[in-house]
């Protein structure tokens, strides 16, 4: 059986991680031909490969997954991987592109990668008005998240941003802790920041995101070393360096 030629791309190291593990346990239909940073490496890695589909993050730096679509055309099949789902199904659903909603599950990838084989003899849509589309309707920064969901075993739970005490990466997941739940979503702290209210939740390390309203104090750990505690949680949040300056006004 003829094998899908993919590339992929995502300024995320562990979603890049989550999508060769998802497309490699595909192997006998999948060979990945590239892996891309951002907007502009992916088209370099098009040039270089021509591969059949493109797996393109929505939000990466320099060029867009929009972008990065606009310029390929309709040389390639397209799949965008998202976060939101709130402004993509119109677009997606009149059939030129399809997508994958973040976090990305096995079951809905089997989905997108049989619908590519079924057509791979037939030429890729124009991607024009499509993307014109999704330009209008992209999220601006505006838009804040109110909920978090996770999966709990086999329920969805909803708990409101607003009780959440930190958020801290951990491998391939985000930990989400609140008072009373300590929970994995698949959701990486630069999307969760693109949604979070930056006055409430501020980045202090490369690895943690806190609730500013929960800072009970900042300790001294060492030299140039500091940690924050939090109302709610027996946890010290170490504070890199880099974020010191966030604490000169408190």
């Amino acid at each position: 059986m003829e094998r899908l030629r993919a590339l992929y791309a995502d300024d995320e190291p562990l979603m890049r991680e989550r999508m060769r593990e998802l497309l490699e346990a595909h192997s006998d239909r999948v060979q990945i031909v590239a892996e891309a940073v951002n907007g502009e490496d992916a088209l370099a890695q098009f040039e270089a490969t021509s591969p059949d589909v493109c797996f393109l993050d929505i939000r990466m730096p320099v060029k867009t997954g929009l972008e990065v679509a606009a310029e390929i055309g309709d040389r390639s099949r397209i799949v965008f991987c998202t976060a939101y789902d709130q402004f993509a199904v119109e677009a997606f659903e009149r059939g030129a592109v399809d997508y994958l909603l973040k976090p990305i599950e096995e079951e809905r990838l089997n989905v997108t990668i049989a619908r590519l084989l079924a057509n791979i003899d037939s030429p890729p849509d124009d991607l024009t008005p499509v993307v014109h589309l999704l330009n209008s309707q992209t999220p601006k920064t505006s838009e804040r998240l109110k909920w978090i969901k996770a999966l709990v075993g086999q329920d969805v739970k909803m708990f409101p941003v607003d009780d959440v005490i930190f958020f801290q990466s951990d491998t391939k997941y985000t930990r989400v802790v609140t008072e009373n739940d300590d929970v994995l979503i698949r959701m990486s702290l630069r999307e969760l920041m693109d949604g979070l209210d930056p006055e409430v939740f501020w980045q202090v390390h490369r690895s943690a995101i806190v609730n500013v309203r929960r800072i009970n104090r900042i300790t001294r750990d060492g030299v140039e070393k500091h940690s924050v505690v939090l109302r709610g949680s027996n946890e010290r949040i170490a504070v890199s360096r880099h974020f010191f300056h966030l604490f000169k006004q408190m």
